[in-house]
């Protein structure tokens, strides 16, 4: 009786079940978005007012697995950083004072508004919707955690 050769097949699937945040910080409200626990996709999560931000990332990483912040690196076209910096150091070694066991890393954000507002244009968004600065700050922070996700897998 003949057999076929076995044939193994191997699926490597990633160990990884925890979450990364995004942020796309400003100085009146800040965009969040967080990756699904395999750290594949990036989803919009919310916009909160930033003066309310610690406080919402303090809560969110007690409810679920967090394994790093990324912070939108705001940057000019000559690589320098933008006048926004001077606000991020500090909220950053704070969040870092706070959550001292959390990686915290900052990831270029350059045209991610651009990006924000072009796929809201392409998803059919009217143009009161597109003027909507919550909306496009919750969606640059997914386009920021989305280009990190996909720098990793390269």
């Amino acid at each position: 009786m003949y057999s076929a050769p076995f044939t193994a097949i191997f699926v490597f699937l990633p160990t990884t079940m925890s979450r990364i945040l995004a942020i796309d910080y400003g100085k009146k409200r800040t965009g969040i978005a967080v990756s699904d626990p395999m750290q594949i996709i990036a989803n919009g999560l919310t916009t909160v007012p930033t003066h309310q931000l610690v406080d919402f990332l303090l809560n969110y990483v007690r409810q679920e697995e967090v394994e790093r912040i990324i912070i939108g690196h705001p940057k000019q076209m000559n690589n320098e950083d933008s006048e926004n910096m001077k606000n991020i150091i500090p909220f950053m070694n704070r969040l870092k004072k706070i959550l001292p066991d959390m990686a915290v890393e900052l990831v270029d954000e350059r045209f991610t508004s651009v990006l924000a507002h072009q796929a809201m244009l392409a998803g059919g968004l009217k143009k009161k919707d597109r003027q909507n600065k919550a909306l496009v700050d919750e969606i640059s922070a997914t386009i920021i955690l989305q280009s990190y996700l996909e720098s990793k897998r390269i």
